[in-house]
């Protein structure tokens, strides 16, 4: 089995087995306690810390172990937001920060605070423009991620933070894809990661809050890790998270060269083994192990099965799997194709034949999942100046196939009308049609759901 969706777990580093079997032995003891074991446990958390903070770039008395990287970030904002609540009750993030991000965001909302989500561009990155636009004078906190977790696109940080910096606005970054391949740049004022994202073991969340950043930690008060992060340490997971993050960042210049031509190949030969794909992200600011790629007429569930039973371990943004009937909202923001949407993400290691029978097996694969649920055919015949599509109940991505299929019925000049209620037709037929140099005109209250209207340009 191939498993390429280290973006959401890496597979635990070897370095980070040795050292959890190693501290299940010394590190077992209350760390606060004066006796010899507690001294023990206290010695493996101090070398831990002093090692995250160095792979990170602060200072040791600025870093606190949490119980996950979503309970970092949820801290993290909270307890930036509340110690900066004298300024104002106004947060800034972008469209397409991580769940645990937005989730924060929500919450503050109902309370009773304003957010600003900053847009992106088509390849996933934010302006350091649209924050500098955003930044209010009472803006209490601003958040960025690194890089993205479902395209792998770099945003720019540094800028960000000078942005930022210059108002007088902490930043909060949310580096889990990134902290793994080397540290954060920029005058940030947080940060946040998560372990399992570079090959430690999950459980074990990383929260930085600079000194001289206004903090106060939400909830009942508890007096480990600085009161900022309740409940008794997992020693023998800290360490082998710390060991494992200098492992990988001990392999990661190399490992990063490698990766990137891996993934480079799979952009490149993708779209010629595959028709009607899209390839997602930022061609040049990426992460070295992601690529994402959207096929049209494909239900993104089916074809992650399939995938599956060929060998291969990916994951999807698309709006047609089992848990969502709505497209990622990455993919959303971008503005572009989701349905048929899969992620590769290599992790440290991976092979390049497995990547070569990737290549090999998907376009097949394609081909199969595009048979079972019909999708068009080359030819059509001209036959009326407008048409009306009724996929009122149909789910992604028989829609656009169904637009696809009678496209070719219209001549130069005429129109398709497609109703549908699924929210994914708002972002799939829009691509639909920049994808094949059609006009899309506009989208339109209907009796039932909505009708978007396309125009045959050539």
């Amino acid at each position: 089995m191939s498993y390429f969706d280290a973006a959401s777990g890496a597979p635990l580093h070897p370095v980070a087995h040795q050292a959890l079997m190693a501290s299940l032995d010394e590190g077992w003891a209350d760390p606060a306690r004066l006796y010899r074991e507690g001294r023990k446990a206290r010695m493996l958390l101090d070398a831990a810390r002093e090692a995250a903070a160095e792979a990170v770039g602060c200072r040791a008395d600025e870093v606190v172990f949490t119980a996950s990287g979503t309970r970092a970030v949820h801290s993290g904002i909270g307890g930036a937001l509340a110690g900066r609540r004298r300024v104002g009750c106004h947060l800034i993030v972008s469209a397409v920060e991580h769940s645990s991000v937005l989730h924060s965001a929500e919450a503050f909302e109902a309370d009773g605070g304003t957010v600003t989500r900053v847009p992106v561009n088509r390849g996933g990155a934010v302006d350091p423009s649209g924050y500098a636009a955003a930044l209010r004078t009472d803006t209490a906190l601003a958040v960025l991620q690194s890089a993205n977790h479902e395209v792998g696109t770099v945003q720019p940080v540094a800028e960000v933070a000078e942005v930022c910096q210059a108002a007088g606005v902490p930043l909060l970054v949310d580096a889990a894809q990134s902290l793994g391949w080397g540290p954060v740049e920029g005058a940030w004022s947080l940060l946040t990661a998560s372990a399992h994202k570079w090959g430690g073991p999950s459980g074990v969340g990383l929260l930085v809050v600079r000194k001289g950043v206004r903090f106060a930690a939400q909830g009942p008060a508890d007096e480990r890790e600085s009161g900022r992060a309740p409940g008794f340490e997992n020693i023998p997971a800290i360490v082998a998270a710390v060991a494992s993050l200098r492992a990988v960042r001990a392999e990661a210049a190399q490992e990063s060269v490698r990766l990137r031509e891996l993934t480079e190949r799979i952009r490149a030969r993708v779209p010629r083994l595959v028709p009607d794909v899209e390839v997602v992200g930022d061609p040049e600011r990426r992460l070295p192990g992601i690529v994402t790629f959207s096929c049209l007429y494909v239900d993104g569930e089916a074809l992650l099965h399939e995938l599956d039973r060929e060998g291969f371990s990916v994951s999807s943004g698309s709006s047609c799997t089992s848990s969502t009937l709505t497209p990622s909202h990455v993919l959303k923001a971008m503005g572009v194709l989701s349905e048929g949407n899969v992620r590769v993400s290599l992790p440290m290691g991976a092979a390049e034949e497995d990547v070569e029978r990737f290549l090999e097996v998907l376009p097949g694969t394609v081909a199969g999942v595009r048979e079972k649920l019909g999708a068009p055919a080359p030819e059509t015949v001209v036959q009326a100046e407008e048409l009306v599509v009724d996929s009122l109940g149909k789910r992604c991505p028989i829609p656009v196939i169904e637009l696809a299929k009678v496209f070719g019925d219209v001549p130069v000049g005429g129109t398709v009308r497609v109703l549908s209620d699924d929210e994914a037709a708002r972002l799939d037929i829009p691509a639909w049609c920049e994808m094949r140099g059609q006009e899309y005109v506009r989208e339109e209250p209907a009796d039932k759901g909505t009708a978007y209207l396309v125009r045959r340009v050539r």
